[in-house]
């Protein structure tokens, strides 16, 4: 649904008074593509995995077990936050599609209040019926 023209002269008023006001936090938020910020996150994610390999290594050859397990806490938190953020970067994720737009009606909110994976199956099988 598109904004009226009072609500637009709002939204721009907001937007000029956040640049004006901080002009390097809104060149960052303005960047078109959140892909971008995804790949930056996919990066960060890749060094912390060699930084927990490495950290991993030096508790193997130095045969402290607590750095060894904490390098391996390390590569796998690395793991998850860069899978995350691939999956988000190509529209796997919860936040949108594969052009970083959000999905109508999906949010953290309406996931979590849907239901049990039964209830879906039998929403889904009530509408296939009601469709014939």
């Amino acid at each position: 649904m598109p904004l009226s023209e009072h609500e637009q002269r709002l939204l721009d008023q907001i937007e000029q008074a956040l640049y004006a006001e901080d002009p390097k936090w809104a060149n960052t938020v303005r960047i078109s593509d959140p892909r971008s910020h995804y790949k930056r996150r996919l990066i960060k994610a890749s060094i912390g995995f060699a930084l927990g390999v490495v950290i991993m290594m030096v508790g193997v050859v130095i045969q402290m077990i607590p750095l060894g397990v904490g390098g391996f806490v390390v590569m796998l938190a690395a793991c998850l936050w860069g899978l995350s953020s691939w999956k988000r970067m190509n529209g796997f994720g919860d936040s949108g599609s594969a052009q970083g737009a959000p999905v109508p009606g999906s949010s953290k909110g309406a996931r979590k209040s849907r239901g049990s994976f039964m209830e879906r199956m039998e929403e889904r099988w009530r509408r296939r019926h009601d469709d014939r």
